[in-house]
Protein backbone atom coordinates (compact mmCIF):
# COMPACT_ATOMS: atom_id res chain seq x y z
CA UNK A 1 0.00 0.00 0.00
CA UNK A 2 1.07 3.47 -0.72
CA UNK A 3 0.49 5.53 2.66
CA UNK A 4 1.00 4.83 6.50
CA UNK A 5 -2.81 4.26 6.11
CA UNK A 6 -5.19 3.29 3.37
CA UNK A 7 -6.71 6.24 2.23
CA UNK A 8 -10.70 5.80 1.46
CA UNK A 9 -12.51 7.62 -1.10
CA UNK A 10 -16.55 7.99 -0.18
CA UNK A 11 -18.92 9.28 -2.56
CA UNK A 12 -22.14 10.54 -0.66
CA UNK A 13 -20.65 10.85 2.26
CA UNK A 14 -22.81 12.85 4.12
CA UNK A 15 -25.78 10.70 5.21
CA UNK A 16 -27.06 6.86 5.19
CA UNK A 17 -24.49 3.99 3.93
CA UNK A 18 -21.94 6.45 2.77
CA UNK A 19 -21.74 8.51 6.26
CA UNK A 20 -21.78 4.85 7.44
CA UNK A 21 -19.19 3.69 5.10
CA UNK A 22 -16.53 6.12 6.14
CA UNK A 23 -17.23 5.27 9.79
CA UNK A 24 -16.61 1.82 9.41
CA UNK A 25 -13.29 2.64 7.50
CA UNK A 26 -12.10 5.30 10.19
CA UNK A 27 -12.82 2.64 12.66
CA UNK A 28 -10.28 0.03 10.75
CA UNK A 29 -7.74 2.88 10.49
CA UNK A 30 -8.32 4.52 7.66
CA UNK A 31 -7.72 7.95 6.56
CA UNK A 32 -10.94 9.03 4.39
CA UNK A 33 -11.56 11.26 1.89
CA UNK A 34 -15.44 12.87 2.09
CA UNK A 35 -17.01 13.88 -0.60
CA UNK A 36 -20.79 14.98 -1.51
CA UNK A 37 -22.82 18.40 -2.08
CA UNK A 38 -23.59 19.19 1.84
CA UNK A 39 -19.96 20.96 3.44
CA UNK A 40 -21.69 21.49 6.77
CA UNK A 41 -22.41 17.73 7.14
CA UNK A 42 -19.22 16.76 5.78
CA UNK A 43 -16.91 18.93 8.46
CA UNK A 44 -19.14 17.96 11.30
CA UNK A 45 -18.89 13.80 10.05
CA UNK A 46 -14.43 14.73 9.57
CA UNK A 47 -14.15 16.38 13.10
CA UNK A 48 -16.18 13.46 14.48
CA UNK A 49 -13.86 10.76 12.44
CA UNK A 50 -10.53 13.04 13.30
CA UNK A 51 -11.31 12.79 17.61
CA UNK A 52 -12.50 9.30 17.48
CA UNK A 53 -10.14 7.52 15.38
CA UNK A 54 -7.06 9.81 15.37
CA UNK A 55 -6.98 9.34 11.37
CA UNK A 56 -6.99 12.22 8.99
CA UNK A 57 -10.08 13.06 7.06
CA UNK A 58 -10.24 15.60 4.16
CA UNK A 59 -13.66 17.56 3.31
CA UNK A 60 -13.93 18.09 -0.54
CA UNK A 61 -17.80 19.20 -1.24
CA UNK A 62 -18.92 18.37 -4.67
CA UNK A 63 -21.33 17.87 -7.24
CA UNK A 64 -21.31 15.07 -9.12
CA UNK A 65 -23.78 16.04 -11.51
CA UNK A 66 -21.45 18.43 -12.97
CA UNK A 67 -19.69 17.58 -16.51
CA UNK A 68 -15.94 18.14 -15.32
CA UNK A 69 -16.83 17.18 -11.48
CA UNK A 70 -14.83 13.44 -11.50
CA UNK A 71 -11.68 15.41 -12.91
CA UNK A 72 -11.42 18.13 -10.99
CA UNK A 73 -11.93 15.45 -7.71
CA UNK A 74 -9.17 13.25 -9.17
CA UNK A 75 -6.83 16.51 -9.71
CA UNK A 76 -7.15 17.51 -6.15
CA UNK A 77 -6.24 13.95 -4.99
CA UNK A 78 -3.53 14.49 -7.15
CA UNK A 79 -2.21 18.01 -6.02
CA UNK A 80 -2.39 16.57 -2.16
CA UNK A 81 -0.28 13.82 -3.17
CA UNK A 82 -3.41 11.35 -2.01
CA UNK A 83 -3.45 7.84 -2.90
CA UNK A 84 -6.85 6.14 -2.87
CA UNK A 85 -7.24 2.59 -2.29
CA UNK A 86 -10.44 1.83 -1.49
CA UNK A 87 -13.05 3.98 -3.82
CA UNK A 88 -16.76 3.53 -2.36
CA UNK A 89 -19.32 4.83 -4.99
CA UNK A 90 -22.14 5.13 -3.17
CA UNK A 91 -23.41 8.73 -4.22
CA UNK A 92 -27.15 8.28 -5.52
CA UNK A 93 -30.67 9.12 -4.77
CA UNK A 94 -34.22 8.53 -6.88
CA UNK A 95 -35.87 10.93 -9.83
CA UNK A 96 -39.99 9.49 -9.00
CA UNK A 97 -42.83 9.64 -10.92
CA UNK A 98 -43.83 8.67 -14.50
CA UNK A 99 -40.46 9.15 -16.88
CA UNK A 100 -42.04 11.73 -18.95
CA UNK A 101 -43.22 13.83 -16.01
CA UNK A 102 -39.54 15.31 -15.50
CA UNK A 103 -37.55 17.14 -17.51
CA UNK A 104 -34.74 15.89 -19.35
CA UNK A 105 -31.79 17.35 -17.40
CA UNK A 106 -33.35 15.81 -14.34
CA UNK A 107 -32.52 12.58 -16.03
CA UNK A 108 -29.29 13.52 -17.34
CA UNK A 109 -28.46 14.98 -13.91
CA UNK A 110 -29.27 11.31 -12.23
CA UNK A 111 -27.19 9.45 -14.98
CA UNK A 112 -24.47 11.29 -14.43
CA UNK A 113 -24.27 11.18 -10.88
CA UNK A 114 -25.04 7.37 -10.62
CA UNK A 115 -23.84 6.14 -13.88
CA UNK A 116 -21.14 8.36 -15.71
CA UNK A 117 -19.35 9.50 -12.13
CA UNK A 118 -18.54 5.97 -10.97
CA UNK A 119 -17.88 4.65 -13.59
CA UNK A 120 -15.27 7.98 -13.92
CA UNK A 121 -13.83 7.34 -11.13
CA UNK A 122 -12.99 3.97 -11.59
CA UNK A 123 -11.56 4.37 -14.30
CA UNK A 124 -9.56 7.42 -13.29
CA UNK A 125 -8.17 5.18 -9.99
CA UNK A 126 -7.99 2.25 -10.72
CA UNK A 127 -4.76 2.25 -12.76
CA UNK A 128 -3.06 3.58 -9.40
CA UNK A 129 -4.19 0.49 -7.52
CA UNK A 130 -2.57 -1.83 -10.40
CA UNK A 131 0.11 -0.58 -10.08
CA UNK A 132 0.91 -0.91 -6.40
CA UNK A 133 -0.96 -4.13 -6.70
CA UNK A 134 -4.04 -3.34 -3.83
CA UNK A 135 -7.32 -1.51 -4.06
CA UNK A 136 -10.67 -1.55 -3.42
CA UNK A 137 -14.02 -0.67 -4.96
CA UNK A 138 -17.81 -1.19 -3.92
CA UNK A 139 -20.02 -0.05 -6.23
CA UNK A 140 -23.20 0.65 -3.89
CA UNK A 141 -25.85 -0.74 -6.32
CA UNK A 142 -29.70 -2.28 -5.01
CA UNK A 143 -31.39 -5.40 -5.27
CA UNK A 144 -33.55 -3.58 -7.16
CA UNK A 145 -31.09 -4.20 -10.24
CA UNK A 146 -31.77 -7.72 -9.69
CA UNK A 147 -35.35 -7.66 -9.99
CA UNK A 148 -37.99 -6.72 -12.79
CA UNK A 149 -38.23 -2.89 -13.62
CA UNK A 150 -40.99 -0.76 -11.48
CA UNK A 151 -43.51 1.92 -12.47
CA UNK A 152 -42.31 5.03 -10.93
CA UNK A 153 -38.22 5.72 -10.59
CA UNK A 154 -38.06 4.72 -14.08
CA UNK A 155 -33.93 4.96 -14.25
CA UNK A 156 -32.81 4.00 -10.59
CA UNK A 157 -33.17 -0.05 -11.44
CA UNK A 158 -32.01 0.40 -14.79
CA UNK A 159 -28.77 2.40 -13.18
CA UNK A 160 -28.20 -0.30 -10.74
CA UNK A 161 -28.49 -2.98 -12.98
CA UNK A 162 -25.68 -1.71 -15.02
CA UNK A 163 -23.52 -1.08 -11.79
CA UNK A 164 -23.74 -4.80 -11.22
CA UNK A 165 -22.39 -5.68 -14.62
CA UNK A 166 -19.92 -2.97 -14.94
CA UNK A 167 -18.61 -4.01 -11.15
CA UNK A 168 -18.29 -8.49 -12.43
CA UNK A 169 -16.16 -7.05 -15.25
CA UNK A 170 -14.35 -4.67 -13.65
CA UNK A 171 -13.59 -7.94 -10.46
CA UNK A 172 -12.80 -10.20 -13.66
CA UNK A 173 -10.36 -8.04 -15.09
CA UNK A 174 -8.49 -7.25 -11.95
CA UNK A 175 -8.76 -10.80 -10.01
CA UNK A 176 -5.07 -11.60 -10.01
CA UNK A 177 -3.68 -7.91 -9.20
CA UNK A 178 -4.67 -7.20 -5.47
CA UNK A 179 -7.83 -4.95 -7.05
CA UNK A 180 -10.98 -6.04 -5.73
CA UNK A 181 -14.17 -5.22 -7.22
CA UNK A 182 -17.90 -5.81 -5.24
CA UNK A 183 -21.33 -4.61 -6.71
CA UNK A 184 -22.94 -4.08 -2.97
CA UNK A 185 -26.42 -4.58 -3.21
CA UNK A 186 -28.91 -3.60 -0.64
CA UNK A 187 -32.65 -3.71 -0.26
CA UNK A 188 -34.74 -1.47 2.01
CA UNK A 189 -32.41 0.53 4.56
CA UNK A 190 -32.98 2.92 7.20
CA UNK A 191 -31.63 6.47 5.58
CA UNK A 192 -32.91 10.03 4.38
CA UNK A 193 -33.25 8.05 1.00
CA UNK A 194 -37.18 7.70 0.99
CA UNK A 195 -37.28 11.49 2.25
CA UNK A 196 -35.49 12.84 -0.30
CA UNK A 197 -37.96 11.13 -2.82
CA UNK A 198 -40.55 11.75 -1.26
CA UNK A 199 -41.94 8.26 -0.44
CA UNK A 200 -40.96 8.04 2.65
CA UNK A 201 -45.24 7.55 3.70
CA UNK A 202 -45.24 4.68 1.16
CA UNK A 203 -42.03 2.90 2.61
CA UNK A 204 -43.14 3.28 5.69
CA UNK A 205 -46.06 0.84 5.06
CA UNK A 206 -43.23 -1.69 4.70
CA UNK A 207 -43.16 -4.38 7.55
CA UNK A 208 -40.39 -3.99 9.94
CA UNK A 209 -38.20 -7.31 8.66
CA UNK A 210 -37.52 -5.58 4.89
CA UNK A 211 -35.44 -3.07 6.58
CA UNK A 212 -31.27 -3.17 7.24
CA UNK A 213 -29.35 -0.74 9.37
CA UNK A 214 -27.08 0.96 7.30
CA UNK A 215 -24.06 -0.34 9.47
CA UNK A 216 -25.43 -4.07 8.86
CA UNK A 217 -25.32 -3.01 5.20
CA UNK A 218 -21.68 -1.56 4.92
CA UNK A 219 -20.17 -4.32 7.19
CA UNK A 220 -21.90 -7.05 4.63
CA UNK A 221 -20.04 -4.65 1.98
CA UNK A 222 -16.53 -4.90 3.84
CA UNK A 223 -16.13 -8.61 4.18
CA UNK A 224 -17.70 -8.86 0.97
CA UNK A 225 -15.03 -6.94 -1.16
CA UNK A 226 -12.41 -8.68 1.04
CA UNK A 227 -13.36 -11.92 0.36
CA UNK A 228 -13.35 -10.78 -3.44
CA UNK A 229 -16.99 -11.50 -3.71
CA UNK A 230 -18.27 -9.38 -6.92
CA UNK A 231 -21.59 -9.11 -5.97
CA UNK A 232 -23.17 -9.17 -2.66
CA UNK A 233 -26.48 -9.31 -1.92
CA UNK A 234 -27.26 -7.86 1.75
CA UNK A 235 -29.87 -9.33 4.16
CA UNK A 236 -31.86 -12.76 4.00
CA UNK A 237 -34.58 -11.70 2.98
CA UNK A 238 -33.35 -9.86 0.11
CA UNK A 239 -31.13 -13.00 -1.35
CA UNK A 240 -34.39 -14.94 -0.84
CA UNK A 241 -35.98 -12.42 -3.34
CA UNK A 242 -33.56 -12.52 -5.73
CA UNK A 243 -33.20 -16.04 -5.87
CA UNK A 244 -37.10 -15.96 -6.57
CA UNK A 245 -37.17 -13.74 -9.16
CA UNK A 246 -34.22 -15.50 -10.42
CA UNK A 247 -36.44 -18.97 -10.79
CA UNK A 248 -39.91 -17.54 -11.85
CA UNK A 249 -40.61 -16.76 -15.80
CA UNK A 250 -40.24 -12.99 -16.42
CA UNK A 251 -43.53 -12.55 -17.80
CA UNK A 252 -44.54 -13.81 -13.88
CA UNK A 253 -42.05 -11.43 -12.59
CA UNK A 254 -43.20 -8.45 -14.11
CA UNK A 255 -46.56 -9.11 -13.22
CA UNK A 256 -45.62 -9.28 -10.02
CA UNK A 257 -43.67 -6.29 -10.06
CA UNK A 258 -46.41 -3.85 -11.18
CA UNK A 259 -48.53 -5.12 -8.46
CA UNK A 260 -46.02 -4.51 -5.89
CA UNK A 261 -44.68 -0.99 -7.15
CA UNK A 262 -47.10 0.76 -6.03
CA UNK A 263 -46.17 -0.18 -2.76
CA UNK A 264 -42.98 1.92 -2.64
CA UNK A 265 -42.67 3.81 -5.74
CA UNK A 266 -44.21 7.09 -6.61
CA UNK A 267 -45.96 6.64 -10.10
CA UNK A 268 -47.82 10.29 -10.99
Amino acid sequence: MSQARPLSLITGASAGIGAAFARALAARGHDVVLTARRTERLEALAAELRNQHNIKATVLTNDLAEVHAVEQLCSTLDARGLQVDWLINNAGYGVPGRFDANDWQVHADFLRVLVTAPTELAWRLIAGMRERRYGRIVNVASLAGHVPGSAGHTLYAASKAYMIKFSQSLALENQNLGVNVCALCPGFTRSEFHDVTGTRPLVSKMPDFMWQSAEDVVQEGIDAVERGDAVRVTGRVNRTIKSVFKLIPDRLALKLSARQSHRYRAQD
